[in-house]
């Protein structure tokens, strides 16, 4: 007899879903599929329209540029 068998054969399918599933995960975290540019705060990921918005309420940018620059990300 050739191997362990059925034990044999459910252990390597096992051992070949969890290399598959292991692949998928790490392609997806070092390649992720986001099309928007994001900052890593350590809490949470903001994109461009929350990045301005944060910045025109801290005050750091007028009306006028921060119309200016929604419209662009538009």
């Amino acid at each position: 007899m050739m191997g362990m068998g059925l034990i044999g054969i459910v252990f390597m399918l096992f051992i070949l879903g969890v290399s598959i599933v292991g692949g998928i995960w790490l392609v997806r975290a070092l390649f992720p599929d986001s099309q928007t540019p994001v900052i890593r705060t350590g809490r949470e990921a903001l994109g461009p329209h929350e990045i301005l918005d944060q910045r025109y309420a801290r005050g750091e940018i007028t009306r006028d540029q921060y119309q200016t620059m929604k419209q662009d990300l538009n």
